[in-house]
């Protein structure tokens, strides 16, 4: 017997070693396809959505000066376009009839790219942070049609045309419609007539050909509005001007609008042979005193506390909220990835987000998916999770 046990234990002993071994090259296996796993699943923005479209963020004058080494950081890392959210408006650019400001947005084209990023331009032609010079003469009275179109020509002629094979696409026009989808009755439809639409597109695909050219405006979620935008970009087609596509400003609130709506715009916008682009995202998650929608920057109002609430920070409840706000946006972006060419945040961190000074001065606002710290919030997870369905 003793003898028998002495023959059987040799065989026990290898019989366990090689199920150990299994049991480890198992575990080695399953440890090996864990990593190639965590390596695989998108750890930015523009990973998780490469297949799907574009993703990006408005930069300001502090990144492109290179005064926010963390914010570059998080843009360089998580985007893969780029838009200038004042640099290139025309205040800023061309301040004066002979004075151009170019170093700033000289910075936010080598930005992009540096980073092989598709660069975004905006915005050419706008009722808003244009000089009074524009539609003035000396005496301060109305220019000629003639003049107005002569300067539009001019301008845009030398900004698009100075960043030409560099900038990829343009909002050539930004917010010409009303909310009711009529022309907005701007200084540049008073005075030179509803055709300025097509000179801007026309003076814009001179200055450099290849450049995609948008029409861009907020609200388009409303049935009005989206008839106006079709009707408006129908219009342009009609008289042989490419329209490249319509950018969707996507600046929304917590619940609305409805995801329906915005999804009917999309599918609008497509039947017109156009891309779709999200270009100005951000959620609000304070209170709305005038129960305004959309991005119109004449609509402020004084500072009110009970407007400010969450001066020390975001309760766990709304940022949850937000978290699911954004998931659901996404889904019904990556529903239509196919007729949507980017999706860009206005900001990159809530510190750097308009909404803090808008429609109130010294709110303390929290849109983005970055917190003050440049750390991401729950709605960025919440993002990502939705590239993984």
């Amino acid at each position: 017997m003793k003898s028998s046990r002495a023959l059987l234990a040799p065989s026990l002993i290898a019989a366990c070693l090689a199920t150990s071994c299994a049991d480890s090259n198992q575990a080695t296996t399953d440890m090996a396809t864990a990593e190639q796993a965590a390596t695989a699943a998108p750890v930015t923005l523009k990973e998780a959505f490469k297949d799907d479209f574009y993703v990006g963020a408005a930069l300001n004058g502090r990144q492109v000066n290179n005064m926010d080494a963390q914010g570059v950081a998080l843009i360089e890392k998580e985007f893969n376009t780029i838009s200038p959210e004042n640099l290139l408006k025309w205040e800023s650019v061309h301040p004066q009839p002979d004075a151009y400001n170019f170093e700033p947005a000289d910075n936010y084209v080598a930005l992009g790219e540096k980073n092989d990023m598709f660069v975004v331009g905006h915005a050419l032609v706008w009722h808003n942070q244009t000089p009074k010079w524009v539609f003035e003469d000396e005496q301060g009275n109305p220019v000629s049609r003639e003049v107005l179109l002569k300067r539009m020509e001019d301008h845009i002629k030398t900004v698009a045309g100075r960043y030409k094979g560099k900038i990829d696409s343009w909002d050539v026009v930004n917010e010409a419609l009303n909310d009711d989808g009529t022309l907005r009755q701007s200084k540049w439809m008073q005075i030179i007539g509803e055709d300025y639409l097509q000179k801007a597109f026309e003076f814009a695909r001179q200055a450099d050909p290849e450049m995609e050219l948008y029409y861009n405006d907020y609200n388009l979620w409303k049935p009005e509005k989206r008839a106006g935008a079709v009707r408006l970009v129908r219009s342009l087609q009609e008289k042989g001007i490419k329209v490249d596509g319509i950018g969707m400003q996507g600046h929304y609130g917590i619940k609305s609008p409805a995801l329906e709506e915005v999804e009917a715009s999309i599918k609008a916008f497509s039947d017109l042979g156009v891309k779709v682009s999200f270009t100005e995202v951000d959620i609000d998650v304070l209170p709305n005193p005038s129960g305004r929608a959309g991005a119109d920057i004449d609509a402020t109002f004084d500072f009110d506390e009970k407007f400010n609430v969450y001066t020390t920070g975001l309760p766990d409840s709304v940022q949850q909220q937000l978290a699911q706000r954004y998931a659901d946006l996404f889904a019904l972006f990556r529903k239509h990835s196919d007729k949507i060419d980017r999706v860009t945040f206005w900001g990159v961190t809530d510190n750097d987000s308009w909404l803090n000074n808008w429609p109130i001065r010294g709110r303390t606002s929290y849109p983005m998916l970055f917190d003050r710290q440049y750390q991401p919030k729950p709605a960025y997870n919440a993002v990502l999770e939705t590239a993984a369905k």
